[in-house]
């Protein structure tokens, strides 16, 4: 696997972490603030240092590369695959009446099947419902395939993200990367290191991933009164007070987020599913524990693997990222102790991350977690 990195900030040069060298056929990641990738001198220039075919661009909450954090800049990662294939397919969420469960179904319908190991999804993060996109994609899933991934982001905004493969970025768009080879290895961990707090209530009124009632109670209105002042800063005040969601029948919470609010029907959108009769509790977090859930999830990505990871894509919250403010790289840190220095960095802070429970094969929405995607030939 080759592998080429690059940086720029704005109207700085580009940085490149690698030798710029020619590669054949590679896979370009390009992570990135919403506003360059409006840019249309943006994107020449991207698609000028880097002319290759496949080119994935999404748009950020913040932007990770070589164990460094960075704002309103453009991180790109080429990869070369010697022995391994990649296939690139995408739908539009705005094509389905943003109803994700069928954009899912059609975006598996794409994917050849022949030796397929891993799907890597990258979406649309401002209004779809991640639970539903996923269930989606599985329902014809061998249980062999894995899939991890992250929605979009636009920093603290919430206004629009974009993504798009090959068409320069545009809003609604999903990408569904399939990954091709025997000698792959692809392991890969979510963990969080947020802490429930406060009564544990139960859902009672919901649809999908619109949360109406607690306990037969507003949960806009339960939820203002908790936040208190901050309640005027919402949804961003949500990401320092997620939720904790245990459906009915399942052991294993999720962390859940706010997307949006409507004062017209008092109801929360997040980003997953948030089913009636659903445990539910406020959580907070410290810097200490969000920096540890990272070297969590690095450590178990790394366990019974067989070689080292070439590639390391990572997937963090913009609540983590929030509440960690000038310590954020402490959890990239922890990350790198882990994996090693050998291993190329590259990812992005999202509304939304994508990953199996940690030792399960199903994949799961999650929120505030660290999810890494290690992958070597």
């Amino acid at each position: 696997m080759k592998i080429v990195q690059a940086l720029k900030i704005e109207d700085k040069p580009w940085k490149f972490f690698q030798e710029d060298i020619p590669l054949h056929n590679p896979l370009v990641l390009v992570f990135a603030d919403r506003f360059l990738l409006e840019k249309s001198e943006v994107i020449s220039d991207i698609r000028s240092r880097f002319p290759y075919e496949h080119i994935v661009f999404g748009s950020t909450s913040g932007e990770i590369v070589s164990g460094e954090v960075y704002e309103k800049s453009i991180v790109v990662t080429a990869i070369e695959f010697e022995k391994s294939t990649f296939q690139v397919v995408t739908e539009n969420i705005l094509d389905y009446h943003k109803n994700a469960r069928p954009l899912g179904e059609a975006l598996y319908g794409k994917i050849n099947k022949t030796n397929l190991k891993h799907l890597f999804v990258l979406s649309e993060g401002s209004f779809v419902n991640g639970s539903s996109l996923i269930d989606g994609i599985e329902d014809h899933l061998s249980d062999a395939v894995s899939i991890t991934g992250g929605m979009c982001g636009d920093d603290a905004r919430f206004l629009k993200t974009l993504a798009s493969y090959k068409e320069n970025p545009k809003e609604g768009e999903v990408v569904l990367i399939g990954f091709y080879g025997e000698s792959l290895e692809i392991t890969f961990a979510s963990f969080g290191g947020w802490l429930p707090f406060g009564p544990e209530r139960k859902i009672t009124k919901s649809t999908g991933n619109v949360l109406f009632e607690i306990d037969d109670q507003s949960a806009l209105d339960l939820y203002r009164n908790y936040l208190g002042d901050k309640a005027s800063e919402l949804p961003q005040a949500s990401l320092l007070y997620p939720l904790n969601v245990t459906p009915e029948g399942k052991s294993e919470p999720v962390v859940r987020t706010i997307l949006g609010i409507d004062d017209k029907n008092n109801s929360m959108i997040l980003a997953g599913d948030v089913p009636v009769n659903s445990r539910v509790q406020l959580m907070m977090a410290s810097v200490d524990g969000i920096a540890a859930g990272a070297q969590n999830a690095a450590a178990i990505a790394m366990e019974g693997r067989q070689t080292p990871p070439d590639l390391a894509v990572l997937v963090s919250c913009i609540g983590r990222k929030l509440v960690m403010n000038q310590r954020v790289e402490e959890e990239i840190e922890q990350v790198q102790e882990i994996i090693g220095q050998q291993t190329t960095i590259t990812g992005f802070y999202s509304y939304g991350e994508m990953a199996p429970f940690n030792g399960k094969t199903a994949c799961e929405l999650h929120n505030q977690t660290m999810t890494l995607t290690l992958i070597s030939e």
